[in-house]
């Protein structure tokens, strides 16, 4: 499946839930087959949110070339639909070089639209700010609330603090008609016949792993690159200042928590983001589970790919 086999190479993709080893098999797959990598995390798309995002530094990446990353300035939004169409380009141009894409990452939305035949609904301004208004009127809570009585599979699927995609739900039920999740694509063969690895962890031991990347992350510095984030226009931005960490130091460099709070928030928002990722990520046949704690996880890894 590398550049120098006689078959055509064909993608794999490494996904599941945050700080389970990834990025480290992924490397190791990428390495083993000749590959390059494409990023499939939303936040790892941000030029200078490297720590908080857990970005493998270019001096760690093997001499690797990456894909969609340090791709977005931190005041642009970050879009499935961008995304996709960007990614998808680069994985077809791979291919057409005879270069194995390993796809990277656990952003649930966007591994689905780039491996499914996903549509996205049309976009309607005046309907958007009109629930934009109403969410700048009565607050994300109450937001969710809503979108629960309309849609409550989407609400289920949907962070109660995350009024951007609140918002696109409920505008898309309205356009539409139907529920959010029917523009969702049906679960069939992956694009490209993509072979679909996830990693995983015992929860203790995976809970242990987010607690020593957190800690390390305010270590090595993240609240300095959120100082510099700002500079940049962190705050201006719609997607990049949510992230898991980043918004959490924003609210201590506001005053609204101390950095103990801020250190404790982003290990329980990490927390509970695995948990949704577990759950979305278990529903897809395709996927085959690997164990992260194996001591032999890239030979494993290799014999699903068919090649070792």
């Amino acid at each position: 499946m590398s550049g120098g086999s006689s078959k055509p190479p064909v993608p794999v993709a490494i996904v599941g839930p945050t700080a389970s080893g990834k990025s480290a098999l992924g490397l190791d797959i990428a390495e083993r087959l000749g590959g390059q990598i494409v990023n499939v995390d939303a936040m790892a798309q941000y030029r200078g949110m490297d720590i908080g995002t857990a970005k493998p530094p270019v001096a760690e990446r093997r001499g690797i070339i990456h894909h969609q990353l340090d791709v977005l300035d931190v005041t642009e939004t970050a879009t499935v639909a961008r995304y996709q169409d960007a990614a998808r380009a680069d994985i077809e141009r791979l291919l057409g070089t005879g270069i194995t894409p390993v796809i990277v990452g656990g952003s649930m939305l966007y591994v689905q639209a780039l491996l499914d035949d996903w549509s996205f609904p049309a976009t309607d301004p005046l309907v958007r700010a009109g629930y934009e208004q109403q969410l700048a009127d009565i607050g994300v809570a109450a937001m969710h609330r809503l979108l629960a009585e309309v849609d409550p599979q989407a609400a289920a699927t949907i962070l109660d603090t995350d009024g951007r995609r609140i918002v696109r739900a409920l505008e898309v039920v309205e356009l539409t008609g139907k529920p959010f999740a029917a523009s969702a694509p049906t679960i069939g063969e992956p694009r490209w016949g993509t072979i679909i690895l996830a990693v995983d962890r015992d929860t203790a031991a995976l809970d242990e792993r987010i607690a020593r990347r957190t800690g390390q992350m305010f270590t090595d510095g993240l609240v300095a690159e959120v100082e510099a984030l700002c500079e940049a226009g962190l705050r201006e931005g719609v997607t990049a200042p949510r992230a898991i960490g980043y918004a959490q130091v924003l609210d201590y460099l506001d005053g609204t928590i101390d950095l103990d709070q801020a250190r404790e928030l982003t290990f329980i928002g990490t927390r509970r983001y695995v948990r949704r990722q577990r759950s979305w990520f278990r529903r897809d046949h395709r996927i085959t589970w690997l164990d992260g704690g194996d001591p032999d996880l890239l030979t494993t890894a290799m014999r699903v790919v068919g090649s070792d």
